[in-house]
């Protein structure tokens, strides 16, 4: 491993910028770090010579596999804060579980490299313009011990979580770049929404990423240091700096109005859908 490190040098530099950028929106945004890391993991890859072919799923499950330590480490530092709604979480947590296995089979057996960046770019880029034309000034409504989403989950225990977990699984993201606009559009806290998608992140990335791995097995062996479509030296480059950023990125989320959040989460998504459409 050592001996890879150094005769890879400048891609540890972008995986360790990438780690720490990606730690610090998590905790900020909620989303898992995902959509900041599929983007420039196809970039460097790409520039590493994989084949295009499995160029976007080794990206995909990658991310999927950096999500576990950033999820349990932002969903900590909200829990401290007393923000992640935990019924909420146990409602849909069957329904998301039941997503990611529809999601990854479909990713690693169904799609190609250029179907998973449509709808990767599309989905983000919906999501972008619902933050920025929906108006959300209940956002900023202090927390409260069951949010008017508690009544709501009843109806959208299966379908929305399902279709959250199938989505994330595709795009190799934690929830939050889908959760979080919807819980908003239907009133929920701003603050609360981020928080308790973090945890989300965590029930998407775990059978998400052994999927990967199972999907990808014998696909990807040309690539060093893989294990199906999860490459072990972006996982332990990019987790272990996100574990360290993820709780500035909490603190900050804490400190800012939801606006403002929202501001920065749909701008972020426009770029990101761009970069994809032009990637492929």
């Amino acid at each position: 491993m050592a001996d890879l490190l150094v005769s890879e040098l400048p891609l540890v530099f972008g995986l360790l910028m990438t780690g720490a950028i990606s730690g610090f929106l998590a905790g900020l945004l909620g989303v898992g770090g995902g959509i900041v890391i599929v983007p420039v993991l196809l970039t460097v890859l790409g520039a590493a010579g994989v084949d295009p072919n499995i160029r976007l799923h080794m990206a995909i499950g990658t991310s999927l596999a950096t999500i576990i330590p950033t999820s349990i480490s932002s969903v900590i530092a909200h829990h401290k804060r007393g923000a992640v709604d935990w019924h909420l979480f146990r409602v849909w947590l069957p329904g998301i579980v039941t997503g990611v296995i529809v999601g990854t089979w479909l990713a690693t057996t169904q799609l190609s490299g250029s179907g998973l960046a449509i709808i990767f770019a599309c989905i983000a880029l919906a999501v972008a313009i619902d933050l920025v034309l929906r108006d959300r000034s209940d956002s900023d409504a202090p927390l409260a011990p069951r949010p008017p989403i508690a009544w709501y989950s009843k109806y959208t225990a299966s379908w929305v979580p399902g279709l959250i977990g199938t989505l994330s699984a595709l795009m190799g993201i934690g929830g939050g770049t889908l959760s979080v606009p919807f819980l908003n559009a239907v009133k929920y806290p701003m603050h609360r929404a981020v928080a308790t998608s973090a945890g989300f992140g965590l029930v998407i990335a775990v059978p998400a990423t052994l999927g990967y791995v199972v999907g990808g097995w014998g696909a990807a062996d040309q690539v060093n240091a893989s294990f199906g479509y999860v490459n072990a030296l972006g996982f332990i480059i990019i987790s272990g700096t996100t574990v360290l950023t993820a709780p500035l990125g909490s603190r900050v989320a804490h400190a800012l109005k939801a606006q403002t959040l929202r501001y920065l989460f749909s701008g972020f998504l426009f770029l990101t859908a761009a970069r994809m459409l032009f990637a492929f």
